[in-house]
């Protein structure tokens, strides 16, 4: 009697390792060992019975734990908590007096960068944003917010919303930034680069050239940068790369990683505001 009712406690274990996940710690439940079914040396002669007894546990605990899984819902993913000391205003950041997200999201905190592709530190700050960006909650929605600063500024934030338009910005974010700093098939600052240039990267990856141009001097493309423009000037930035966390604080920062850590603790707060 004492073995079957060890052996029908050990198949009952998959559903208490399942139920320990109700409290948020893990994403899913880690399965426990499988239950052995091996006798022990000194069984009784009824092993017969006591063996059907068992399959019959394992069925029905099998079943309850598919049951559980189905019906309990997914635990959703922890923010990480900031790192290092709270961010001081005036020191680590701006308070916005006139801020506003560039595209409100219901549910979600902006954190938008102000970025010139022209801009040598933008190139620096780039694989360290897009990194960053990669592991943001889904709570979080980034977006990019390219520069008006004139001349070659003003060309390369239309290139990146005619490629937006057209359904190539991803693809091409990095390689344009590449394009300039790395191979300089374009000049960037250090030269003039003409709309008939930029087209010409594009048209290397897939874009048609005329189209692109159309794009790029289009009624919708004049229409988005003269939103990032007016979203630069109310989020005080003085230069690139800017990082402004929900339209409210424009972040300052020691170095790129501290502008992040920033940017974290920002994000944490504006999350507590919530009620998130």
């Amino acid at each position: 009697m004492k073995t079957r009712f060890a052996l029908a406690l050990m198949a009952l274990l998959p559903i208490l390792a399942a139920c320990q996940a109700k409290d948020g710690t893990e994403n899913t439940a880690t399965p426990a060992a499988p239950a052995t079914t091996e006798a022990p040396a000194e069984a009784t002669p009824d092993t017969t019975a006591a063996s059907g007894e068992t399959a019959a546990a394992e069925t029905a605990a099998a079943e309850a734990g598919a049951q559980a899984e189905t019906t309990a819902p997914a635990a959703a993913p922890a923010a990480s908590k900031p790192v290092g000391p709270e961010p001081v205003e005036g020191t680590d950041y701006v308070a916005l007096k006139a801020g506003a997200p560039f595209a409100p999201a219901t549910g979600k905190i902006e954190v938008a960068e102000i970025f010139g592709f022209v801009c040598p530190a933008c190139n620096a700050f780039q694989p360290k944003i897009a990194a960053w960006k990669a592991g943001l909650p889904s709570d979080v929605n980034f977006v990019y917010v390219p520069a008006m600063f004139g001349g070659t500024w003003d060309n390369y934030a239309k290139a990146f919303y005619a490629a937006q338009n057209l359904g190539v910005e991803e693809k091409t974010h990095d390689a344009l930034y590449a394009a300039i700093h790395v191979t300089q098939e374009l000049k960037g600052e250090r030269g003039r680069d003409s709309v008939e240039d930029i087209a010409a990267f594009y048209a290397k990856h897939g874009v048609d050239a005329k189209k692109f141009l159309a794009e790029m001097n289009g009624f919708s493309v004049n229409g988005q940068t003269n939103k990032a423009k007016q979203f630069a000037q109310r989020s005080e930035i003085t230069g690139t790369p800017s990082v402004i966390v929900n339209g409210k604080y424009l972040v300052k920062g020691k170095s790129f990683d501290d502008m992040l850590r920033i940017a974290d603790h920002l994000i944490a707060r504006e999350r507590a505001a919530k009620g998130g």
